[in-house]
């Protein structure tokens, strides 16, 4: 069977961020509804300030960086990219010969880049992070470790109330104040001693909007969160994004940490080789802010500034003929959701009519089998999942739509949250979860019983809708000591309903540990 075509994409771009320490490129298709999907992406590790911020970039520096930059714009090239965004930060906007260098990139690669303000790069980090991490109300404080700078910003959904790039990057902070290996006592404290001072400002802020949260991007902050959950879990890590350590997890990880060698530092998998140098300041940094501004938790954002860089270029194109918003969800999870299933040509009405069905179920069944409220919304967008794998084939569509909703970049979720979706989806037909099941057995125990629970509750609503014409028009639950039953009104024949639910019930009945039975109600003449 072949897959039907899903939306077309209006506009293939590539947004390449010029850092000090490295160069990113991802490569997006973007969508009418003006929703983007990642393609490809390169990352090139550089090092431009390899002697520290002096303003002035060597021609080691620049070759290294033009060589990067042929590599992108190869791949660029090969994947048919129709335009190119490339934005320079720090080091390059900082140097004496910063403007040779972009003139270069130019004659010698092909590719225009343009330098922009501490300022606006910032305010597109945080256009990025707020679309990646689920915010709310609550004002947090969004920190981005670079090689020369570190951007702020303490915002929430609705707004940023301060922005500003400050040059405190761990290239920078560890060419002026770390020499020892490893690190001593007096540079620690010389390194607090200037973060004080330079980050007055971020108080005086903070003392009016207090926080409890960092949000952390890029890659300093990322390399740290990945050690810290290296090693409380035994699984690799596959999704950064929203995963969240405490101030104390980071406390007992920094105490040992801070006390290796660099070729101590240089064995821990999770740290990337070049930052094995220069991690130390922003180590130094992040328990600075933690103790100063009284931070509880930090949870990570994936997205940055080439994200951010993609969204402002989408809202410059909003009103024209070719790029209409067709939807918009402030929140990341339900939007990066919506957008997958606009992507994958989802059947829209069945979907829908099976989740509802299936969240009727949770709330009745919840307290009894003992489900944390937030399932709800993840059978929620499992239920308007499951069926996404027919955009593949219609064989073993349910093993697609676990590869998809894995492999799909779902913007506000942890990686437990997706591998929950992803499985509950999975299990909606066909075997029910077994351990001989790869993607189910890297799952932790307490994991693996949420989701025989929540596919439970799913595989029998799928059931109810067997025709995928929304036959039942009403559904009734009565939740006995020793059964479930259900009412069902129908708007044709029950039958094939009645038989799916009954045919996908045996894991309803053993997680239950009740029968179910189905009952018909008689239309009103």
């Amino acid at each position: 069977m072949t897959p039907e075509a899903g939306p077309v994409p209006t506009k293939r771009i590539a947004a390449i961020d010029l850092g000090t320490n490295s160069f990113h490129a991802v490569l997006v298709d973007i969508y009418p509804d003006g929703s983007f999907r990642t393609i490809d992406k390169l990352k090139e590790m550089v090092i431009l300030a390899e002697k520290g911020m002096d303003n002035h970039l060597s021609e080691d520096a620049m070759e290294r960086g033009l060589e990067a930059l042929k590599r992108i714009k190869f791949l660029c090239d090969s994947q048919q990219v129709e335009q190119i965004l490339a934005y320079a930060t720090s080091a390059i906007r900082e140097a004496d010969n910063g403007g040779d260098f972009i003139q270069r990139m130019i004659d010698e690669v092909g590719i225009k880049a343009r330098a922009i303000s501490g300022k606006m790069e910032a305010e597109l980090i945080g256009l990025a992070v707020r679309h990646s991490v689920s915010l709310d109300e609550e004002m947090v404080l969004m920190v981005d470790i670079g090689g020369g700078s570190v951007e702020f910003i303490v915002g929430n959904r609705q707004e940023f109330v301060h922005v500003s790039s400050l040059k405190l990057g761990v290239a920078r902070m560890a060419a002026r104040y770390v020499n020892q290996d490893p690190i001593t006592k007096q540079e620690k404290k010389a390194l607090k001693l200037h973060f004080k001072k330079e980050l007055s400002g971020i108080a005086e802020v903070l003392q009016k909007y207090p926080v409890k949260t960092i949000i952390g991007s890029s890659g300093t902050m990322e390399n740290i969160a990945a050690m810290i959950a290296g090693q409380n879990t035994s699984s690799e890590i596959r999704i950064l994004n929203e995963l969240v350590f405490t101030s104390n997890e980071f406390g007992s990880f920094y105490k040992d940490f801070i006390k290796l060698t660099s070729k101590e530092r240089a064995k821990i998998k999770e740290l990337e080789e070049k930052r094995v140098d220069i991690i130390n300041p922003g180590m130094v940094l992040l328990k600075f802010l933690i103790k100063e501004f009284n931070i509880e938790k930090i949870k990570i954002s994936e997205a940055a500034l080439r994200d951010g860089m993609i969204l402002n270029f989408i809202n410059t194109q909003k009103g024209k003929p070719e790029l209409e918003m067709l939807a918009h969800f402030p929140d990341p999870r339900k939007r990066s959701i919506y957008e997958l299933l606009r992507k994958c040509n989802w059947q829209e009405q069945h979907s829908t009519h099976v989740t509802n069905m299936a969240m009727q179920l949770f709330d009745v069944l919840r307290d009894e089998l003992k489900l944390p409220e937030s399932d709800r919304e993840l059978l929620e967008y499992a239920g308007l999942l499951h069926d996404i794998g027919y955009h593949i084939s219609h064989r073993k569509h349910h093993k697609h739509a676990l590869y998809l909703i894995r492999n799909s970049d779902l913007r506000g979720f942890r990686e437990d949250e997706i591998n929950l979706m992803a499985n509950v989806a999975r299990y909606h037909r066909r075997s029910t979860p077994q351990k001989r099941h790869p993607a189910y057995k890297e799952l932790e125990k307490p994991l693996r019983k949420r989701v025989k629970k929540l596919s439970a509750i799913l595989r029998v609503a799928d059931g109810l809708d067997r025709s995928h014409y929304q036959n039942v028009r009403e559904l009734d639950i009565i939740n006995e000591k020793e059964k479930v039953m259900f009412y069902i009104t129908t708007e044709g024949d029950p039958e094939l309903e009645i038989w799916g639910a009954l045919r996908k019930s045996q894991l309803f009945e053993k997680v239950t540990g009740k029968k179910l039975e189905i009952f018909v109600v008689a239309k009103e003449p």
